[in-house]
């Protein structure tokens, strides 16, 4: 600062809350309910030395406020909070433990774990009853106060609709961090993010949109820091409005906006996933960083009648009070600040069902929800949830709101199974090809509503599903008990590396059948980076805490001939999706729409051309089928679309359904190299573990019944071949949040 600090701070302003420079000197406003006092502490800009406390001199509607004259961006600060140290009454007040400002924008410095952050004396007989004296500041990062002024008058974001979308999903540190391209305080950073190679990258596989995991910025977890480990995906949150200071190369903001500049003009979204379920301050033997220092009765839910202990929906120590105005609006300025200073697209929800719990539990109408639905801005962005966690009632695929979309781990499990053989799958699959309408359709929401995956971050890579049948977390360092038992995968025959090459190529195909039947489906489609690579995890299904080559995309492995093979094939169904509207149709299909005489949008037919009868669909030991699509194309002009499946282990030869038309072979999962042909015979061979895809489009006078009457006598829905009602249960694997 220029000029002398005042003797105190001028009365300021109740709104807006966080600090905020408006030329003359800075605002500051914090909420607290309960606090007594609340202090601000104003430091030298590497946060190192304590500068000047000033009580802030008022509090208006529970938000306490003071005007500091002459400070400029860059001003590092935090606050101290006076109030009753009563645990057992759910009060942690303890001024010696220095607080971020839950609305601070940038963070100076870094977390030095330390007895000190704790409000309690941690090896103390009382616990938590107990109060700590030493100062926090040492070891806290500092809040540092930032210039708004961004041109975004020349950005446009893409709005890709939702029916184009394919999401990415990334970290920003992982995707760089093994590019030897890139100067190296630039990996790991946003800068990466924005270079030509990585988005040219993007363009060539022709996704949409990347979805980043966590980039507010966040704690590592003590346990981890003392095991030589790190909270490598950032589910940890410590700050909703600031990034994470190592994502920056040149700890300028202005890095991560121009990042999502450089995205938007090559037409590609970005996504936010989000923390607003739980904090890094974890339980009542957590440390006070922030929340629980300012008002620990507000912030979080707490148990009645047992207000030390807090209400644990999330698997994570503490929950989020989103019923209270106060916390509610924290998230949604949060929400707004990243739509806004950063002209962000979307956000996935992590543990969405916490985010829509009021005090009875899950409601789809909750003021989240509702809040978030009629936001002028909000509601315009792209809202994805995860829709369970580890409370009561806590699974709630396709029971959220219109308006948003979900990851449906029902789509992840059933792939999954079918593909490595299990039985009585064939009804379940079709809903799942078919945009899961047994799950969305409700309420008049669309496919798209379905965010259909085969791998995320969370659990085993694309490689990994067909390398390994058990979870390897050694390295995680818990004994291997953390992350999922049930991956829905299988070896091939030997658990892991093998230089079989029958086993290898069989492999290679079920990966490229998993990932063609991911994009042929109807929803929105969502990748894992590094799986158009086939990079693995060596098993590791849950690498929450692997900041190292285990988890960071291997540029090297995507540049051999199987990663460029596969890379290849990705962008190669990916641009097939895009070519044919039928596989991203935004509208249920009921098979009761006649595209032409006989020729309905959906069927389904066995491996000889014929439909599936009731009986064929509870056959267990079914294991193939055909999809059939009809409906407009590119153009407008009437497009026949079959998917054959064989998930057996052996070679099958199929016939087209009736009637008989020019096909042209589209895609061969067994023959990833081989162009699209016309189909000289009149059978396809569908090798074992394959996929083929096949289109036509009729002209002329065909007779558009014959070949039908065999199934005429069973009636219409035969004729349809509609699957089953698939029914409606848990999925097979655990979907518990592991970090």
């Amino acid at each position: 600062m220029s000029h002398a600090m005042p003797d105190r701070l001028l009365p300021g302003s109740p709104y807006p809350l966080g600090a905020h420079w408006d030329g003359l000197g800075v605002n500051f406003a914090v909420f607290s309910a309960n606090a007594q006092k609340i202090e601000l502490c104003l430091f030298e800009p590497t946060g190192r030395k304590e500068l000047r406390r000033f009580p802030l001199p008022e509090c208006t509607d529970e938000i306490w406020h003071g005007y500091l004259p002459n400070a400029h961006p860059g001003t590092a600060y935090g606050f101290r909070a006076h109030g009753p140290y009563q645990p057992q009454h759910g009060h942690r007040f303890n001024p010696n433990k220095l607080l971020l400002d839950p609305y601070a924008r940038k963070l100076v410095g870094q977390f030095r774990w330390s007895d000190a952050l704790f409000g309690y004396r941690v090896h103390s007989n009382r616990a938590d009853l107990s109060i700590d004296r030493r100062d926090s500041a040492p070891a806290m990062p500092k809040c540092v106060v930032i210039d708004e002024a961004f041109d975004w008058s020349h950005d446009k974001r893409p709005n890709v609709p939702w029916g184009e979308t394919v999401i990415y999903e990334t970290h920003v540190r992982g995707a760089s961090m093994l590019r030897a391209d890139l100067r190296q305080h630039e990996r790991g950073t946003f800068a990466a993010l924005a270079s030509p190679e990585f988005i040219e990258h993007l363009l060539k596989l022709g996704v949409t949109a990347v979805e980043l995991l966590p980039v507010h910025a966040f704690l590592n977890d003590r346990f981890l820091v003392e095991r030589g480990l790190r909270n490598y995906w950032g589910y940890n949150t410590a700050a909703f409005f600031a990034p994470e200071p190592s994502y920056l190369s040149t700890h300028r903001l202005d890095e991560m906006r121009i990042a999502v500049r450089q995205l938007h003009a090559a037409g590609i979204e970005v996504i936010l996933d989000v923390v607003y379920n739980h904090t890094c301050e974890g339980n009542a033997m957590g440390p006070t960083v922030s929340w629980r220092g300012l008002d620990n009765a507000s912030y979080y839910r707490l148990i009645p009648g047992d207000e030390r202990h807090h209400i644990n929906d999330t698997g994570c120590g503490n929950t989020l009070n989103l019923p209270h105005p106060r916390v509610l609006q924290m998230v949604m300025d949060s929400l707004r600040y990243w739509s806004t200073a950063f002209n962000i697209d979307g956000f996935r929800f992590d543990l969405g069902v916490t985010l829509g719990r009021e005090q009875h539990g899950f409601d789809p109408g909750s003021g989240f929800f509702d809040a978030l639905r009629q936001d002028p801005i909000l509601s315009q962005r792209k809202l994805i949830s995860e829709p369970w966690d580890i409370g009561p009632g806590g699974y709630q695929l396709g029971n959220h709101p219109p308006g948003f979309a979900e990851w449906n781990d029902r789509f992840r499990d059933t792939v999954r199974r079918f593909w490595r053989g299990d039985a009585g799958l064939r009804p379940d699959l079709a809903a799942r090809l078919t945009g899961s309408a047994d799950l969305f359709n409700r309420r008049f929401r669309k496919p798209w509503a379905s965010i259909n995956f085969v791998a995320s971050h969370d659990g085993f890579t694309l490689a990994d599903i067909t390398a390994y049948e058990q979870k390897h977390n050694e390295a995680n360092q818990e004994d291997n008990n953390d992350g999922h038992n049930e991956n829905c995968s299988r070896n091939w025959g030997v658990e892991g590396p093998t230089d079989d090459p029958e086993m290898l190529e069989t492999r290679k195909r079920v990966a490229r059948s998993l990932i063609a039947t991911l994009l042929i489906a109807l929803g929105t489609p969502m990748m894992l980076a590094g799986d158009e690579s086939l990079r693995t995890q060596n098993g590791n299904n849950n690498a929450y805490c692997q900041d190292n080559d285990l988890s960071w995309i291997d540029w090297e492995r995507a540049q051999a001939p199987d990663g460029r093979q596969m890379t290849e094939f990705v962008a190669r169904v990916i641009a097939l999706r895009k070519h044919h509207p039928l596989l991203r149709e935004t509208r249920f299909l009921f098979g009761d729409r006649e595209v032409l005489p006989g020729l309905f949008d959906v069927g389904w037919f066995d491996e000889n051309g014929d439909p599936l009868t009731i009986e064929a669909w509870e056959d267990p030991e079914g294991r193939a089928f055909t999809l059939r699509r009809a409906g407009p194309g590119l153009n407008g002009e009437t497009e026949v679309l079959l998917m054959m499946l064989n998930a057996g282990d052996e070679t099958l030869r199929f016939a087209p359904p009736p009637p008989h038309l020019e096909w042209h072979v589209l895609l061969d999962t067994a023959e990833p190299d081989s162009a699209p042909h016309r189909l000289a015979v009149p059978e396809v061979e569908v090798a074992a573990h394959s996929l083929v895809m096949l289109a036509a489009q009729p002209v002329g006078e065909a007779d558009w019944q014959a070949g039908w009457k065999a199934g005429a006598q069973h009636g219409p829905r035969l004729l349809t071949a509609l699957p089953p009602d698939p029914g409606a249960h848990a999925p097979s694997s655990d979907t518990s949040p592991t970090a």
